[in-house]
């Protein structure tokens, strides 16, 4: 009977004993896929303990005034809930942040506090590189030309 208790114990105190940060850092391209699809590049940081995360994310995308699709720039702020290991080479997460974005069409330009929600899988290739897939949900101000805007993107990574 004093088995089970004792157990339990030890495997939760193994998963509060501290841990040292692990870092890692993404370059990336993707596409913006609102109000059509143009090309997105950016990079981000971040450290992580455990299962949460934390990063900063620099994104950016051209305009095409023939389609009336704005450039965007981001600067985000995120927390990220994550498996502690990756299981079959995969470490899923979840995201969501704010910051600050430019949107810019033609000589129309709105800044302002934007937020985003979204998720991905960083995929191991070989030691500490790995392949991160995303897809990201941002919600603009009010006077941004569009608002949800969506991103997805695959990126190189590398933890240390």
């Amino acid at each position: 009977m004093t088995r089970v208790p004792t157990l339990a114990l030890a495997l939760i105190g193994a998963l509060l004993l501290p841990r040292p940060a692990a870092a890692d850092v993404t370059a990336f391209l993707g596409a913006t896929l609102s109000p059509d699809e143009r090309l997105a590049k950016g990079a981000s940081i971040g450290s992580g303990l455990l299962i949460l995360g934390f990063e900063f994310e620099y994104a950016t995308t051209g305009e095409d005034p023939a389609r009336l699709s704005p450039s965007l720039r981001t600067g985000m702020a995120n927390v990220l809930l994550q498996t502690p290991v990756a299981i079959l080479r995969m470490q899923p997460y979840v995201t969501t942040g704010t910051g600050l974005y430019r949107e810019r069409l033609g000589a129309a330009q709105d800044t302002g506090v934007g937020f985003n929600t979204g998720g991905g899988v960083k995929i191991t290739l070989a030691g500490p590189l790995r392949l991160r897939l995303d897809y990201r949900w941002f919600r603009l101000g009010d006077d941004a030309v569009v608002s949800p805007a969506h991103r997805v993107y695959a990126g190189l990574n590398l933890a240390f």
